[in-house]
């Protein structure tokens, strides 16, 4: 009879871990600490009276990293991944370094898409996936997940105070200063992955691309994040009818992200342990399911609306951990950075997804359409979901 696994994570795994969630910490912090500040400046900015140039200047990195993740994720497959994320770093410092110097709302546009062709996203994963055993992988995608969602309560915090200090410019120059030290730390602190067994064949780009196992796992990133970027259409504004400050938002937003993880830990590694992955997979999106139903009653009430959050976050950063590890696990030796690209792709095109039909929906039918949607989309997810292949149950080594 197999017994579940109970090795623990190697010095190396650790180690890799550890690194490549600081690498994206970094990246991300900077990211995140323009998003609470940004339209506040931009008005400020020549050019900036024009709240489409607005819009367009927030979206273009989405845009140009949707459109660069899979060829990112293919060179990484034949080129190693250290050199990819090494040039995807440069680039999205030179286009940081360019919005700093941008006179003009124009040239602040073009930093941001040259920021948004930096999309390593896919190669760091595939690499966490190269440099740990499949046990361990989801809690290596936990830690990353983890990280960038503790960055993002952090910049709730510290955006408005470092754009007084040093203005948008110099938040700038911090994003490309922080992408240059997430190389050195690529370059010192993560091992090399090892190499492909030479008899290996790469698939067809189409055979990754239409695999049944994979689109799942596509199908679920894209509603996940179309279902949050919709959600932060409508949970802003409630918060504020209920009574809170929008600049008193992170009071919410921050213990309901650290509960989550509080809560999301134990549960990855009951799942890793037990391999239990896949029933608590559907769990996860059976908990998203509930939330969204959740909020299209609960209108009002900090708390209330504060605990539907906490569980998002729970049933999110679950799915942040797992959809990941099962993808690495799924896709072909030869094509995990592909596989990876089509994955970070779908998330952009969910984020951007979210944005405007959260919108639409709310000016047309009201808060409850949007969340309706919700409930209706992750119970399709559900229903595809079920029909995954469970990962092989590991033994101990």
């Amino acid at each position: 009879m197999l017994s579940p696994v109970s090795d623990p994570m190697t010095r190396d795994e650790r180690r890799a871990g550890v690194a490549l969630a600081a690498i994206f910490g970094l990246r991300m912090l900077g990211l995140f600490l323009i998003l609470p500040v940004f339209a506040v400046f931009a008005r400020t900015f020549p050019g900036g009276g024009d709240a489409v140039m607005i819009g367009v200047a927030l979206g273009a990195y989405g845009a140009t990293q949707a459109l660069f993740q899979i060829p990112y994720g293919m060179a990484s497959d034949r080129l190693g991944r250290k050199p990819v994320i090494i040039a995807g770093l440069l680039i999205f410092a030179a286009g940081s370094f360019l919005a700093a110097a941008a006179p003009d709302i124009y040239w602040l546009i073009g930093g941001r898409v040259l920021q948004g062709m930096g999309a390593i996203s896919a190669a760091v994963t595939a690499l966490a996936a190269d440099l740990t055993r499949e046990q361990h992988r989801t809690k290596v995608m936990a830690m990353i997940g983890s990280t960038i969602g503790l960055v993002f309560a952090a910049s709730l915090i510290g955006a408005p105070i470092l754009y007084a200090a040093i203005g948008m410019s110099g938040i700038f120059m911090l994003t490309g200063g922080l992408a240059l030290a997430a190389i050195l730390l690529l370059v010192r602190a993560v091992p090399a992955a090892p190499p492909l067994p030479a008899a290996v064949e790469r698939p067809r780009f189409a055979e990754v691309l239409f695999d049944g196992q994979l689109g799942r796992m596509n199908f679920g990133v894209l509603a996940l994040h179309l279902m949050q970027t919709a959600m932060w259409v409508l949970v802003p504004p409630l918060l504020v009818a209920s009574g809170l400050p929008l600049a008193e938002h992170w009071k919410i937003y921050l213990p309901a992200v650290l509960a989550s993880f509080a809560v999301m830990v134990p549960v990855i590694i009951y799942a890793e342990r037990r391999s239990q992955l896949k029933p608590v997979f559907l769990a996860a999106i059976l908990l998203l399911i509930l939330v969204q139903a959740g909020l299209m009653v609960v209108t009002d009430g900090v708390y209330a609306i504060g605990l539907l959050l906490m569980l998002f976050f729970v049933g999110f950063n679950l799915m942040e951990a797992l959809q990941p590890s099962l993808i690495s696990r799924l896709a072909p030796a030869a094509a995990k950075g592909a596989a990876m690209g089509i994955y970070n792709t779908t998330q952009s095109i969910g984020v951007a997804m979210g944005g405007v039909l959260g919108g639409w929906l709310l000016k047309h039918f009201g808060i409850a359409a949007v969340h309706g949607f919700c409930v209706a989309l992750s119970t399709l997810w559900l229903a595809l979901a079920a029909g995954m292949r469970a990962p092989a149950r590991r033994t101990s080594s």
